[in-house]
Order: C-alpha cells, then structure tokens, then sequence
C-alpha cells in the first residue's frame, strides 16, 4: 500500500535499525537476574519507616472473608462486600495501612500519570473530587483511608502483617490462614489481592555492600536525611553529592526535586524514557460543582472505552492516554479495526508509533540546550515498549550546571561501587548518598507465584494445578480451590487504568460471594470443564505480541528482553470482558459455581 506519511522506505528500514542497536546495546545475559530481592541481608530496603511496629497477639477465630492486600484491590473488594451486606471482613497488610503503592511510595514529586477522576476509585462513594488533574500521592493515599473509613475497613484489619499460607480444611469449608505473626485463624472465603508493586527491587552492582555513604530505596524515602517532604524542598541535601539510579516512571518525578537540593545530582541512566507533556491543573472547584449524580463512572467507562480503541461520541479526558489509544494496543488488549488486513493495520500502527516517537525525542531537543546530553535523553523504541512518561520539570532539569547524565548503556549498567561512589566503566563518580529508583519486583507477590503457598482439596499446591499454566475461570477461582478469589490480570483483561480493572473485578466478587449467601452455597467454585473452555477462549483471543516484544528495549514490560511466549489476557480487551461477566451473572452463570 502507499506510504501515506512523510517516511521513504529507506528512512523507516533507518529507524528499525536504529531501534534494534539501542536495544542490543542494553541486552543483559542475566535479564531479570540482574535485580536483587530487598530480603536477607538487604531487607532493610523494605522496612516500613512510615509506621511503628506494633505487637500483638496471634489470633485463631474465624471470620466470613480474609482479603490479603490493603492496596485499591483489597479496598475495592472490600467496599463491594459491605455494600453486598458482608460482615466479618478481615482485612490483612504487610504495610502499616491501606494504600498499597501509595502507602509506599511517598517520594517527592509523586503524582497519578492518570486522570484522577477516573484513576481514585469510590469518589461518590466517598463524596470527594481530586483537586488536581494528576493528584498528588498523598491526596491518593488519604483517599484510601477515606475509603476504609466509609466502608468500615479497619474495624479488623491486620498490618504489618504477611500471610503465609493458605489450607483448605474439607471438613469444615474453610480456609485455614496462617501468617508470620503467628496468627492460624479461618475464613470461610479468601480474596487475594497481593498487588505487584509494594516489594522494591535492587540493582545487582557489586560492591554495593561496600558503600559507606547513604542509600535508600524511593518507595522507602527517608525524609530523616534529605529533609522536606512529597512537595520537595530537600534542605538537608544541600552541600551532598547525590546519585540516582533509575529513569522510569519514578525517577522522572523525583529527579527534578533531587536536583533542586543537591550540590552537585548524577543521574545513572541505561534506558531514557520517553517523556510526554504532563500539564497538571487544579480542578476548578465551578466545573466540580455542575458534576451529576453517576459522573465518575461515565468519566471511567469513557476513558477505558478509547484507550482500548472503541468508539466514544466524545473524548471526556482529553490526555496523552487516549491520544495515544493505537499505540497501546501493541501491549495491552482491546479493539482490532477489522476493516484493515493484519497486514495494512501492523504498517499504520507502526507509521504511527514512528510519528509519535518523534514528537518524543523533538521535544528533547526543543527543551534540553546541551546537544550532547539531548542525545542521550532521547528514546529509540516503540511507543509501549515502556511505560510512557509525562513530566514539564524532568527535561529542564538537565539544562542545570549541577546535574550530570551518566548513561551506563554500553556498560551494561553501573559497574560496581566502591567505598566512596559508584562507577561506570572506568570512571568514578564520588557521592554522599545514592537513591534507588529501581521501581519493584513485578509479578513475585501473592498467590500466583508461588510466594504465599496454597493448599486445595486434599492438600494440592494451586502451583501444581497450575503446572501446565494457569488453570482458572475468568481469572478468579480455580477448581479444587473452593471459596479462593484471585484479583489480577491473569486470564483476565488489563488496561493502563487497572484501578477500573480491579473496581470491575471487585463487583463481581461481591456479587457471586451475595449470590452464594442468597442460596446458602456453600462452596464457590468452578468445574474442570469451565476451567477448560476459558483456557480455550483465552488461547483464541490472547493478543500475539511477543514478536513487538522480543524486539523492545528491555524493561520489566518484557522480562529484562526475555518475553514469554505465551499471553494469558483476554484479547477483545476489559471492556468486551466486563459485558461478558455482567452477562454471564445475570444469564445463570453462577449455576456454574454455586454448590
């Protein structure tokens, strides 16, 4: 077909090479070995600095449902239950409260990348509209505790607190739930909702032990020796030599804070991400009060409708996101246009990831003054490859005298560290202190991987069940594991706003948990022919995007360069699957579980 762009033939083979140099310029033999676990001798990275550890004593009652995660998940399930009129809901945490990743992460400059009238679940319910565009974490995470306060959440909550495992007693249709406090209580239901962004990771440099300055992780920030708080103003830093490692979503919004404060700020950076407009505004308190009863909900299912690449009468957002809907089909699921052949549409989606990555590294030269270092601020893959980035203060900050790009591509990363600073190839860089901008372990929490082991019916490990891949209906439950709920989106349906995901998700726990309390079910759980029929269905529509990528810069989206080959989502996207649970509930599915 005509190329309908301004790229020639030869200028698009030109970019294609350029992107498979920069991505083999930082393949890693160790992919995601590469990181360490915050554990062991390292797990003070993980310790809670934001709320004293309490002790108490163990308990061994029983309670009506046991949801495992404090984060949106857990809050969502357990809003959803109370409003289905469940009492005895034990709410369980490994942090000092709710909130999840924004318990954890309290870092300077944080803030939402997504609307957060469609990002902060429950805002009728609660009776609150953000203040800002992007809100600020500390908005969000107060917008937690409001939720557990409106829901009654923290009448029996347990924090600081890590199941550890979970054991069905047959005899008495429960589960057994034992954790590291010493806690063996039961629970007639179980909702696990682990999340996969509370663990830090680190980076594997040696010599990091020997390291006599001062480190910590950025989702465990100490205020105690930088000073200031979430808004910056990071007084004690002045006079420090500070490094950063990490240029992600994180280290854009801190980066800018650490330079204002620092004397001297070097940044280690092997992959730029790509950094789009943020334009964040107050809301205007007039546009909040013409606000209707049902507004939030129109705003999710709008936003969720065009970033899955449906059709929408009108853009209510109006961002990066849904500007950018083509683009994230590559990695997400969602509407095809099937009035082009896949041929004709993998061209277009290509031709239009060019155009916009473009824009990308354009912007960089328009703002950055050293072309030295624009060079090395601009991103050379396509578009998903890794989460896109919005920030008005992150390029400007490398036109500062204080601030040095170190890019550690060609190195594999930082080299090593010494007593005194970290070093890349042969050079030293000297510094008081490093942050860690090294994001989490991706994937490692909860039931699915095997860290909270569970035992089903005549003490199967869910692991076994699953040795052949996942083995569940709709992503939820799992046959021989009665009464056991799994929030995610493994067989499931994903989107960049999960928070919609996991409040769809939530609802249809509640609503099959009532259902199961209206007909005194006493077990919730599917047939192996159901367990069968959804593998089937996800292996017809799971989306093939291993070949996009096997060819992006490595990053935790594709396993450090190391894709799986096999995709567990529901391929027509969140908003295809979530009219087909609300069908499947109000058609007799629940037929299906209920015994």
């Amino acid at each position: 077909m005509p190329n309908p762009h301004r790229y020639r033939p030869e200028e698009l083979e030109a970019l294609r090479a350029r992107y498979r140099l920069e991505r083999d310029r930082r393949i890693r033999p160790d992919g995601a070995g590469q990181y360490r676990r915050a554990a062991g001798e390292y797990g003070y990275y993980a310790k809670d600095p934001y709320t004293p550890f309490t002790e108490r004593q163990p308990k061994t009652d029983r309670v009506e449902v046991a949801v495992i995660g404090g984060g949106f998940g857990g809050l969502l399930t357990g809003a959803r239950l109370r409003q289905a009129g469940l009492d005895g809901i034990r709410m369980i945490d490994e942090a000092g409260d709710f909130g999840g990743t924004w318990y954890w992460n309290r870092y300077p400059g944080i803030h939402c990348d997504i609307d957060a009238t469609v990002y902060m679940p429950l805002l009728e319910e609660v009776g609150y509209v953000p203040q800002w565009r992007y809100a600020p974490g500390e908005e969000i995470r107060q917008h937690c505790v409001a939720i557990a306060n409106r829901f009654s959440l923290y009448d029996d909550t347990m924090f600081h607190t890590r199941v550890t495992d979970l054991t069905w007693d047959e005899t008495a249709g429960e589960w057994l739930v034992s954790t590291d406090r010493g806690d063996r209580f039961r629970a007639r239901y179980v909702v696990a909702s682990s999340g996969t962004l509370t663990s830090p990771k680190l980076p594997g440099i040696p010599g990091i032990e020997q390291f006599r300055g001062h480190t910590f992780h950025t989702s465990r920030w100490d205020y105690g020796y930088t000073g200031g708080d979430q808004n910056g103003d990071l007084h004690r830093l002045a006079g420090k030599r500070v490094g950063v490692v990490g240029t992600g979503a994180t280290g854009i919004q801190v980066i800018p804070h650490l330079a204002a404060s620092a004397e001297q700020l070097y940044v280690f950076q092997r992959t730029p991400s790509s950094v789009d407009v943020r334009g964040n505004r107050r809301t205007d308190p007039a546009w909040a009060a013409t606000l209707q009863p049902g507004w939030q909900q129109e705003r999710m299912d709008n936003f969720l409708t065009i970033v899955t690449g449906g059709h929408a009468d009108a853009d209510l957002i109006d961002d990066g996101w849904t500007s950018t809907a083509r683009l994230q089909r590559q990695m997400l699921t969602g509407t095809v246009d099937q009035s082009l052949s896949a041929g004709d549409r993998e061209y277009l989606d290509e031709i239009a990831d060019f155009r916009k990555m473009d824009e990308i590294r354009a912007r960089v030269d328009e703002v950055v003054t050293d072309p030295a270092v624009a060079a090395l601020l601009k991103p050379w893959y396509r578009y998903m490859c890794k989460r896109p980035g919005f920030s008005d203060l992150y390029l400007q900050t490398f036109n500062r005298p204080n601030v040095t790009l170190v890019d550690t591509a060609d190195f594999g990363g930082i080299t090593r560290m010494t007593a005194t600073g970290v070093v890349v190839g042969d050079i030293e860089y000297e510094v008081d202190c490093v942050v860690f901008a090294t994001g989490f372990e991706v994937g490692v929490s909860g039931v699915v991987s095997g860290t909270l082991p569970v035992h089903g019916r005549g003490g199967l490990p869910l692991l076994h069940h699953w040795a052949r891949g996942p083995r569940t209906l709709h992503g939820f439950y799992s046959h021989g594991f009665p009464n056991l709920f799994h929030l995610g989106s493994l067989q499931n349906a994903a989107s960049v706003n999960f928070v919609h995901v996991l409040q769809e998700q939530a609802g249809h726990i509640a609503a099959v948990v009532a259902e199961a309390g209206k007909r005194g079910a006493r077990w919730i759980e599917p047939t192996a022919e159901a367990e069968q029929a959804w593998a089937a269905v996800i292996r017809e529509t799971a989306p093939d995007n291993y070949r996009f990528q096997a060819a992006c810069t490595p990053g935790y989206y594709n396993n450090e360069g190391r894709p799986r080959e096999v995709n567990n989502s529901f391929g027509p996207g969140p908003v295809v699957f979530h009219d087909l649970l609300r069908r499947w509930r109000d058609e007799g599915g629940m037929d299906e579980v209920l015994r």
